[in-house]
């Protein structure tokens, strides 16, 4: 993104993350979602052998959810490659607890419910919604029928374009337009 006015700035901090969605050959499908942290300078870290260089990942984490196309989550797999702390890499087999659930309405919240706070990791928790979107964009064009109406429960309201009573949503999910005097 173009600055709107040139400044002097440094670099301090990069996160990536990404997320694909792979069909597999025994009907489910993988939804895996990165996050790295990299800072530009060396950081102070004890659990880290006194430091962590600069460039070198501060943060990296993964998760895998296997999951069919109803959206029922069969597995899921999480990793800590890197963190600051020595003791991170210890709840990700907390991340199983979603296995059995199903990704669409009310998902986030249940996942908040079974891994927020000490339950689970902040950072780890942050690619779920990645993962939710993820899974709809990856069965989207396979599944259009399924997909759309779990989409518009998962986004109606969620933006602009989602609002119930948008032309999009009278045009695409009608089933779930709302004229806007009866929105509000």
């Amino acid at each position: 993104m173009p600055l709107s006015k040139p400044v002097r700035r440094k670099k301090h901090h990069n996160r990536n993350v990404m997320c694909n969605g792979f069909e597999r050959d025994d009907q489910l499908w993988d939804i895996e979602a990165r996050m790295t942290d990299i800072k530009a300078y060396d950081i102070d870290n004890l659990e880290r052998d006194g430091y962590v260089s600069a460039g070198e990942n501060y943060h990296d984490m993964s998760i895998r959810v296997t999951m069919d196309r109803r959206f029922l989550i069969h597995e899921v797999e999480a990793c800590i490659d890197s963190s600051p702390f020595r003791m991170c890499p210890r709840i990700a087999d907390a991340f199983r607890k979603l296995e059995g659930t199903r990704i669409g309405p009310g998902w986030l919240r249940q996942a908040k419910e079974k891994l927020g706070g000490v339950l689970g990791c902040t950072h780890m928790n942050e690619l779920l919604p990645v993962v939710a979107t993820t899974a709809v964009q990856t069965l989207w064009p396979v599944s259009k029928e399924d997909v759309l109406e779990t989409g518009a429960k998962l986004m109606l309201n969620s933006c602009h374009t989602w609002g119930q009573s948008s032309e999009m949503v009278k045009t695409y999910a009608p089933q779930f337009y709302q004229p806007e005097s009866e929105a509000n």
